[in-house]
């Protein structure tokens, strides 16, 4: 069942971790047992071995897995304090990662969740460490052991300036663990991690098609604890990592850790503070550590910003030289406080959890209308405006899950995206025709294989009607919508509802007024029956294929005796096992109404109907059913090219029916629940 929650955005900070072992085990009580038995930590999770480091391909080189005391003399978790100076990248293609830590060395708050404290080497020292991660709205716990991997007792990843000290290298061994291997590490953007550490929300710029007060944005974001990072584009994967005469690297995650306005000659000059993780490599431009612009500041205001500048990778730079040389800007919002307005705010956050399977919800973007309604969809509720304005602002926030995990498995990110319309009254999951004459009121700017796309929105008061999509029909993914507005939204999902209309059929004709159809069913009926006046299954299975191949416009191999069972199973009042003409005939006024539904959705004469189209089918029939319900009926039924033929579409509307009429019969009181024992149940499953 998709998972729906409402909380306040400062409650993430207070929120308790998950343990996240797989015997249970928190740190605590594995550092205690590791203590008692005077053994060091061997984690059996994430174990020393190369499936650990890479899952492609063969490690390249003799590395051996130290521990830190094997490494240095003296080892230390943290040597003084968590500075960004600490991160220094080793041999894997993490950037994005090491940017994102460095952010985070500069906010304490965030910091002190992602790396408790009580872990260092000499006080309780077992071999074990834990770190904390954001992950689809829960707190995990992460344990590792502390051994490394290593060539000639270096570092061969991310390592510390200090020979000594270990927080970073222990901190990006739990997320590699959390990720199933370093490997999964490589490549990626620096948002993903930043809100890893806090929760947070993102937001992407364009430098190029920046805001004009972008630079008062990212001061703001900056003085409230919000963290940053920014990239140069590149054309081609020759690109990655090309070195540009100003000493700027392309495809290269780097995080902002400052931005001042100095006196300049006369006049105010806006600059940036930029690191690359590499802890080398800088612009060499103007503004950079040595330049001559420098001499022309107050000194002690230059001391200040400078703060004995060595190459240590992190350099100012004009803001106006940022943005022409830097392409895109992420922020990273603790909480998504509006960052256009002077006041903190603490917004309100709906968040739902939910899935795109092939054949029933995975149905592509607005490209797709055949398709595209079948998506999952929210309706949002905005009431009140802002108290400055009479517009109501919103982020949302669509996030796929676990695919950094998946790649193993060859599956990479979803090229994913979302639209946003004006819902009309009290429908409930709305139908093709509804986008093929309704345009969007909001959408994502682009759809991008990125594991989250955001978007800040001001709408007027109203309902409206959330839809998140792949680009493509028929792609699997699981995700995780955030819907954060200044003001309390309702918010929840649509086509949730489970429920049967199913009248009682109109008892039988009698015998001298039956149809000219019904007296040769009859006829059949007679011929088939015996001496009882009943048919068995079997003889259904004859009589129903004997009169439906008879009818041109339905194309099958015929029906099966399952489906005849429960055909039977749901006719059979009298529990004989078998049915009588007028059970029969009551069915077959059944069988024509399900008969003209299934061609009207048989559009192409194939002989089948889109899975994609169940739903409205079941409605038409009377049933309602959420999108659980339909995904497992879709992955039961329908064939690779996503179609149902008749006989699966008989056997799933007859079940439906029985299993409605069975459950409505026990639920005396209309309460939409029913208590059985297991003999009752089990009765109730094999009848169906």
């Amino acid at each position: 069942m998709p998972l729906q929650s409402t909380l306040s955005g400062k409650s993430s900070g207070s929120t308790k971790a998950i343990d996240t072992q797989s015997d249970g085990k928190s740190f605590e009580q594995l550092r205690q047992e590791c203590l008692q038995k005077g053994v060091l930590f061997e984690d059996p999770d994430f174990p020393a071995t190369d499936s650990s480091l890479f899952f492609s391909q063969s490690v390249p080189v003799n590395i051996k897995w130290k521990r830190p005391t094997e490494i240095c003399d003296n080892p230390k978790f943290i040597v003084g304090d968590t500075d960004r100076t600490d991160i220094c990248q080793g041999q894997l293609g993490d950037c994005w990662l090491l940017a994102a830590i460095a952010s985070l060395t500069l906010q304490k708050d965030a910091l002190a969740r992602v790396i408790p404290n009580d872990q260092e080497f000499d006080h309780r020292y077992a071999g074990i460490f834990h770190f904390q991660f954001w992950q689809h709205n829960k707190w995990l716990d992460v344990v590792v052991d502390d051994r490394l991997p290593s060539v000639r007792n270096k570092l061969i990843m991310l390592h510390s300036a200090s020979n000594n000290e270990f927080w970073s290298a222990l901190l990006e061994k739990a997320y590699a663990k959390l990720h199933g291997s370093y490997e999964s590490l490589k490549g990626g953007s620096t948002m993903e991690a930043m809100e890893d550490f806090t929760g947070g929300v993102g937001e992407v710029y364009e430098t190029k098609q920046a805001p004009n007060n972008l630079f008062s944005i990212m001061k703001k974001a900056l003085d409230r604890g919000s963290m940053m990072g920014c990239s140069i584009d590149i054309s081609s994967s020759a690109e990655s990592e090309a070195k540009t005469t100003t000493g700027l690297v392309k495809g290269h995650a780097y995080s902002i850790t400052g931005l001042e306005e100095v006196n300049y000659r006369g006049n105010t000059v806006q600059l940036i503070r930029v690191r690359n993780p590499w802890g080398q490599v800088e612009w060499n431009g103007p503004w950079s550590d040595d330049s001559r612009e420098w001499s022309y500041v107050d000194k002690a205001e230059k001391n200040r910003i400078l703060q004995n500048s060595t190459d240590d990778g992190e350099f100012w730079m004009e803001f106006e030289d940022f943005k022409r040389n830097y392409d895109k800007v992420e922020i990273c919002n603790i909480t998504p406080d509006d960052l256009t307005d002077n006041t903190k705010r603490n917004w309100e956050v709906s968040m739902f959890e939910g899935n795109w399977i092939r054949g029933s919800t995975a149905g592509g973007c607005r490209n797709f209308i055949d398709t595209f309604w079948t998506n999952p969809q929210f309706k949002l509720q905005l009431e009140d405006a802002d108290d400055d304005d009479d517009m109501c602002s919103v982020v949302i926030a669509l996030m796929q899950k676990n695919r950094r995990k998946l790649r193993k498995e060859g599956l990479d990110l979803e090229t994913i995206g979302f639209a946003v319309y004006e819902a009309p009254e009290d429908e409930d999951h709305l139908g093709k025709d509804f986008f093929r004459y309704n345009g969007s009121k909001a959408r994502s700017r682009t759809y991008i294989n990125m594991r989250e796309v955001s978007e800040r929105f001001t709408l007027p008061p109203g309902k409206y009607l959330l839809v998140p999509t792949t680009f493509q029909p028929h792609h699997e993914a699981d995700f995780l919508i955030r819907i954060f507005s200044e003001k309390k939204a309702e918010a929840l999902e649509m086509g949730s509802n489970v429920d049967a209309d199913l009248p009682d059929p109109p008892p039988p004709s009698a015998p001298e007024e039956e149809s000219k159809e019904e007296k040769g069913l009859r006829r059949l009926f007679e011929q088939l029956a015996g001496d009882d006046q009943a048919i068995s299954v079997r003889e259904l299975q004859q009589m129903l294929n004997g009169v439906l191949s008879r009818r041109k416009e339905i194309k099958f191999d015929g029906l099966t005796l399952s489906t005849c069972h429960s055909i039977i199973n749901l006719m059979d009042v009298d529990n004989t096992g078998k049915l009588e003409f007028q059970e029969f005939k009551v069915f077959w006024e059944k069988m024509k109404k399900w008969i003209m539904l299934f061609l009207s959705f048989d559009t192409d004469r194939s002989g089948k109907m889109s899975s994609y189209e169940l739903r409205s089918a079941l409605k038409a029939a009377g049933m309602q059913l959420n999108n659980q319900l339909l995904q497992l009926i879709g992955l039961r039924f329908a064939d690779d090219n996503y179609d149902i033929d008749f006989d699966d579409y008989l056997t799933c509307i007859v079940r439906l029916e029985n299993m409605f009429r069975v459950f409505q019969a026990m639920d005396k009181f209309k309460r939409g629940r029913v208590n059985m024992n297991i003999m009752q149940f089990l009765m109730m499953a094999m009848n169906v």
